[in-house]
């Protein structure tokens, strides 16, 4: 048997030597003819010599030893090969001329769109920030990225192996003249009125680094440098000829530089962006965040790195004779500065060269993308300025599977990765620090829970409070009417001034709705206990908050934030801790819910002003002439003014059309010559009141320190209109019930009269109680018409089932040839 395999193995490897003698010896088969006749010729005419068989074999040798080497050369190149890809620094360039095709195919109808609306979003949130002087308000029309696509590795690509991190580098060559991007811009003075700004045309140029990390599940890609930008841009007004960019001098270069400095800022090295290879897409888009930092320890700290003094060092020696440096600075007195966006914290001062804070902050993040970036300071106690040391960075973003992926700039360049699977994951990294040569910074990062648009969110282990919707998008589009309740309920950690004392207070705003809180005496930790009223706008608009200090020559800020309104879902109240931006410490708790707007239009709503009680005294007497303005909507009324009084009572009435707008009381201090003075104001809640029934309340006054009103308040719907609605709400089944409790209440009262005689009255209960048999037959051929629609679409869903499973039966049966 193994003879058989060995003359198996012999014979297709002297065909193989064959093939390869053909190949190489185009001549051969001409060749061996010749060499038979002249062997015939030797044999059987008369003898040459016996040189020519030893000729032939000497050839033959040579030949094949020559294929066996070429075998033996590839063999070696191949291994070559693969061990240069897997240990060289650069590999060879490689042609990709196959990826631009592949490019130049699913661009127009899938990469322009998607790129299209990701990046519409993002240019929208950077014109909200940052404009031009020249531009008082811009807004952005239409986003589109043309039907050609960029250029990648025109000139080949390379890999680069640093360590174990692998880089990619390939040109990126983008010029396009079909893009439209057109920009609505309302100018300032002097120039005033409206015009189009239009970018009709690109070019950016230069080389992107990829980087794959954890394992193949994300890339971080970067420009090797400043990559070469020109913006075409042309201008208009309404539907005339484009005007030159004259017109508006420095917007062009305004432009070119804003779009500049967000890729300096954002993806050129060694700043470098993420992109997410998630096995699962739960498609869920986040609207916001929110993450614990704890700021643990630093370690390495030099001044001579740091500022350039020279820092206490001892030198000793290892154990296999390495030399040791170890950073003694006993008077180095450093704290960190956490900063998320427009949200900084600060840690405690520690002295030492390698401090430990501990430091646990609440940060909240406006995005699916985040930096977080640690910047160290010296704190003097002689010196009352900070100086500035060095800083850090750690990037964050969201993954389609609710998971999180943070990364930051390692030692040399390198890259630091770490992935949280889900919410409530700790994650600790130790980032050294940019531009020096020594110090790092150890910090925890958790993500507590990623806010979603559909309402839901991610908490630990993935469980959600909500049901998200299939897609992942907004259950309730812009403009539905609904109304937002927000409850600003307390705060804590709040900053007084210089001598410490704190009198806090709140202003809102949501669109062009300003909202303020009351003022909390002497309580860096006020309560408030406020609700607020707004109506829901879509378009991702967020809740403004800012919070003051009231002094008597201004008030202080002591902080803002922003409050995504997105996501909120009726039947639920969203409770949230809001840290303040801008300032070193401060958090502000609201309860968020949204309610349907409940406005009939054809109701009204009565609200009666019945007093007031411990008024401030707005006169040099110590009293006041207060009246009350009321404002609904549009419409504005008043009451009578009560004088000389603190605690007046009006005992008015007033009606307004029940539309759902918010109704606002300001209470004034009536003055004959000068301008009427404020003494409180205050929103009055009816839309979730039940229809007819009246709501009591006392409401303490906004802006002032004492002050309360005590309303009554009643949404009117006409008992027709009430009678009609639970009419159309019920169903034929339930007015047939009616009927026949009717009919028996008819009978009894037929027996009633038939006893005491009364032969008028029984024909009259007769000739009702045959209407009502009328009425009842009407809804029996109803429900008996019901019955069968409801029967017959029965059997068509089983005859539907019974055909479909028996095509199944017969695809799913073999056939017999």
């Amino acid at each position: 048997m193994a003879g058989r395999r060995r003359s198996v193995f012999n014979v297709s490897e002297a065909l193989e030597f064959l093939n390869h003698l053909l190949v190489d010896n185009p001549l051969l088969p001409f060749l061996i003819p010749v060499v038979l006749a002249v062997w015939a010729v030797e044999r059987w005419i008369f003898s040459l010599s016996n040189w020519v068989p030893l000729a032939v074999a000497v050839w033959a040798t040579i030949q094949y030893g020559s294929y066996q080497r070429r075998i033996v050369v590839e063999d070696l190149n191949k291994k070559w090969k693969q061990v240069i890809l897997n240990t060289s620094q650069i590999t060879p360039l490689e042609h990709c001329d196959w990826l631009n095709k592949l490019l130049m195919e699913i661009w127009p109808n899938y990469m322009n769109k998607k790129l299209s609306s990701r990046f519409s979003s993002i240019v929208e949130k950077r014109l909200k920030h940052r404009k031009s002087r020249l531009i008082e308000k811009i807004e952005l029309q239409e986003f589109s990225l043309g039907s050609c696509p960029p250029v990648l590795g025109l000139h080949g690509t390379q890999w680069t192996a640093i360590g174990d991190q692998k880089i990619m580098r390939l040109g990126f060559d983008w010029d396009t003249t079909d893009l439209s991007i057109m920009l609505l811009a309302k100018l300032a003075r002097p120039l005033l009125g409206t015009a189009r700004i239009v970018i009709n045309s690109l070019h950016i140029k230069g080389d992107l680094l990829l980087r794959p990390i954890l394992d193949g599940k994300a890339f971080l890609y970067s420009f090797l440098s400043t990559p070469e930008v020109r913006i075409g841009v042309a201008f208009g007004s309404g539907g005339s000829q484009s005007l030159p960019a004259t017109e508006l001098p420095g917007v062009s270069s305004w432009l070119v530089k804003l779009f500049t400095d967000t890729l300096v800022r954002t993806m050129v090295e060694p700043r470098r962006r993420c992109y997410s290879l998630p096995a699962v897409d739960l498609r869920k888009k986040p609207v916001s965040g929110v993450i614990y930092v704890t700021v643990i320890s630093a370690s390495k700290l030099a001044r001579s790195s740091l500022k350039g003094s020279p820092p206490r060092r001892q030198q000793s020696y290892s154990v296999d004779g390495t030399l040791e440096e170890h950073f003694d600075d006993k008077y180095l007195q450093t704290f960190v500065e956490v900063e998320l966006g427009e949200l900084t914290r600060r840690t405690d001062v520690r002295v030492g060269s390698s401090p430990r804070w501990d430091s646990l902050f609440n940060m909240v993040l406006h995005e699916d993308t985040g930096t977080l970036r640690l910047h160290l300071y010296e704190s003097t106690p002689s010196n009352v300025k900070y100086d500035y040391l060095a800083s850090c960075e750690i990037k964050m973003k969201y993954v389609a599977d609710d998971s999180t992926i943070f990364w930051a700039i390692g030692p040399d360049s390198s890259i630091i990765a770490k992935h949280a699977e889900f919410c409530g994951k700790e994650v600790e990294m130790v980032v050294p620090f940019e531009g020096v040569n020594s110090g790092e910074l150890m910090v925890r990062l958790v993500v507590k829970e990623w806010q979603f648009t559909d309402g839901s969110h991610s908490s630990n282990n993935f469980s959600l409070c909500s049901q998200p919707s299939f897609y992942g998008s907004s259950n309730f589009p812009s403009g539905t009417g609904r109304k937002i309740i927000l409850t600003v309920v307390e705060g804590k950690d709040l900053n007084g001034n210089r001598s410490g004392r704190c009198d806090p207070y709140v202003k809102l705003q949501y669109g062009k709705v300003p909202q303020r809180t009351r003022t909390i005496a002497h309580s860096s930790c006020p309560i408030w206990n406020q609700k607020f009223e707004f109506d829901e706008i879509g378009g991702g608009e967020y809740l403004k908050i800012k919070c003051y200090n009231e002094e008597t020559f201004g008030d202080d800020n002591i902080g803002n934030a922003r409050v995504s309104l997105e996501g909120l879902v009726e039947g639920s109240i969203r409770d949230v801790w809001v840290p303040l931006e801008k300032v070193n410490s401060g958090e502000l708790r609201l309860q968020l819910e949204v309610v349907a707007n409940t406005g009939s239009g054809n109701g009204w709503v009565e609200l009666v002003l019945v007093e007031a009680r411990d008024l401030i005294a707005a006169d040099i007497r110590g009293t006041s002439d207060p009246y009350v303005r009321v404002q609904y909507g549009n419409l504005k009324k008043r009451t009578k003014v009560m004088y000389k009084t603190l605690h007046p009572q009006w005992n008015q009435t007033l009606e307004f059309p029940d539309d759902g707008s918010p109704l606002s009381l300001y209470v004034k201090d009536h003055n004959a010559l000068l301008p009427t003075s404020s003494i409180g104001e205050c929103t009055v809640e009816y839309q979730r009141l039940p229809p007819n029934q009246m709501a009591d309340k006392w409401i303490p006054l906004q802006g002032v320190r004492r002050g309360e009103i005590h309303v009554q308040i009643t949404r009117k719907v006409p008992e027709v209109q009430r009678r009609a609605n639970l009419e159309s709400e019920s169903s034929s089944l339930i007015k047939a019930h009616q009927v026949s409790g009717q009919m028996k209440q008819m009978l009894t009262k037929i027996e009633t009269i038939i006893e005491d005689g009364n032969l008028e009255g029984l024909s009259a209960v007769v000739s009702e109680l045959e209407s009502l048999e009328d009425m009842q037959e009407e809804y029996m051929v109803q429900l008996e018409t019901e019955q069968m629609l409801l029967l017959n679409k029965i059997k068509e869903l089983g005859q539907e089932f019974f055909n479909s499973s028996s095509s199944s039966s017969l695809s799913r049966r073999p056939s017999r040839s």
